[in-house]
């Protein structure tokens, strides 16, 4: 008895290995079908098995144009089948993208990050009122308290509002004899208390882990 074993070393390399070994094996043997009318029919359906392994994407647009796209790759595009979209080009599939522009900048104070100044922008285009006194108070406190996440040292009102005022162009500020930012007591307070709720919450979990063990 002859047994025709098939080593990993001797198959051809998956071209899209989500699909397994038995969908690339259909479209090879598509691919030597030289009926016209037959290899169309025997497109459609190794179409239709496809579709069937992904039923989430359905409902998805151009969901068949994926496809077809993905059963000439499988092909190495050798597979000549009429097929209701483009037929796409190995040129196109190894086409290198252009590079992403990523954005770079490179604010005066880092330790307020990004977040900061986007804030003190819109807060710039809203019009005099309590509403913008609100945020710009909400900002300057903010500000204090990522002061104090960089430096544990105290730090004056002063040095918060001044830099206010300068990554604002001038347009903020706030009057010291007006408004009082929080106490820097407080703002660490606050910091300390959610980092020893992370804690707990943390050491919960791994209690409900070593009790399920013990059962």
């Amino acid at each position: 008895m002859t047994y025709n074993l098939e080593y990993n070393s001797e198959r051809t390399l998956l071209r899209i290995p989500e699909y397994g070994r038995h969908i690339q094996k259909m479209v090879e043997h598509a691919i030597t079908i030289s009926d016209q009318q037959k290899r169309n029919e025997t497109a459609k359906a190794i179409i239709a098995v496809m579709g069937n392994m992904q039923p989430h994407l359905r409902d998805v647009p151009d969901f068949q144009h994926k496809l077809w796209d993905q059963l000439f790759i499988i092909s190495n595009f050798k597979l000549d089948v009429d097929s209701p979209f483009p037929k796409p080009t190995p040129e196109l599939l190894y086409e290198k993208p252009e590079p992403l522009e990523y954005p770079q900048n490179f604010p005066k104070y880092r330790f307020y990050g990004n977040n900061i100044k986007r804030m003190i922008d819109e807060a710039i285009k809203l019009e005099d009122g309590d509403l913008k006194e609100g945020l710009v108070l909400t900002i300057a406190n903010h500000m204090k308290k990522c002061y104090l996440n960089w430096n544990r040292d105290s730090v004056e009102d002063k040095v918060i509002l001044d830099h206010l005022f300068e990554l604002s162009n001038g347009k903020l500020s706030i009057k010291a004899d007006e408004d009082h930012l929080s106490d820097a007591a407080d703002l660490v307070k606050f910091t300390s208390y959610s980092k020893r709720q992370k804690s707990n919450k943390k050491n919960y979990r791994n209690n409900n882990r070593n009790n399920r063990k013990r059962k």
